[in-house]
């Protein structure tokens, strides 16, 4: 497959070079390149088999609505665009698209959200829960996207118990490459569940494998629904 990675960041970089050890062949575009998508022309893009996006928040919308409008599939790891997620499943059902979003591609992680969701029942029984996430000083986004889909499972398991919204303590510091801790309290006893990523690379890697098994589909997926068929 011929890939194209947008952003030339540490995880797009890193990105590009997972996709090249596994056979593809790779070209890059950075954000010098590709102002506002006017890099993605129509004759470019039909050259391409997928797309995969580690960009900024302003820069994935005009990106997403490029790849869209061309039938060209895009994996999307940026964060940040949260707001816009209605617009975009919208758009690529109109186009039928092929997309694959995820707040995290790291597996771990991914694995880490279901542990989360099995222990989002507890908010039912006198836990309150808290969420402490760091990065490097120069993630754009705060709270993490991460952050937030774990905010989105601890909430949405806690059932009329969780009325109250889950608070988000952001830290930005160093060269961090990302660490979630999730606090459950009660009066008898505090459960702690940490996930730290040592690297960018599995971040990269599950992206990599995503825009693999989207080839031939159309679609808007979520990385944790698709993860266990890849």
């Amino acid at each position: 497959m011929k890939f194209l990675v947008l952003g030339r960041g540490k995880t797009g970089a890193l990105a590009a070079e997972v996709a090249a050890e596994r056979g593809h062949e790779v070209i890059s575009m950075g954000s010098a390149e590709n102002k506002d998508a006017q890099g993605l022309t129509p004759d470019l893009l039909k050259t391409i088999d997928v797309v995969i996006d580690f960009t900024t928040p302003h820069a994935v919308i005009p990106n997403i609505i490029r790849c869209a409008e061309a039938g060209v599939p895009l994996v999307v790891g940026t964060t940040g665009w949260h707001q816009h997620i209605e617009k975009v499943k919208e758009l690529v059902r109109e186009r039928r698209a092929a997309f694959v979003y995820g707040s995290n591609f790291s597996v771990g992680m991914n694995l880490f959200f279901r542990s989360v969701k099995a222990m989002a029942p507890a908010l039912q029984h006198g836990y309150r829960a808290r969420i402490v996430e760091k990065h490097h000083v120069h993630k754009k986004d705060k709270p993490s996207g991460t952050a937030i889909t774990i905010q989105k499972l601890l909430e949405s398991g806690a059932g009329e118990a969780g009325a109250e919204k889950v608070e988000i303590t952001s830290i930005r510091e160093g060269d961090t490459v990302g660490m979630h801790v999730v606090v459950l309290d009660a009066p008898h006893d505090t459960i702690v569940m940490t996930h730290d990523a040592k690297s960018r690379l599995g971040y990269a890697e599950g992206a990599v494998r995503a825009a693999e098994w989207l080839k031939g589909k159309t679609g808007f997926y979520e990385f944790p629904d698709v993860m266990d068929q890849l």
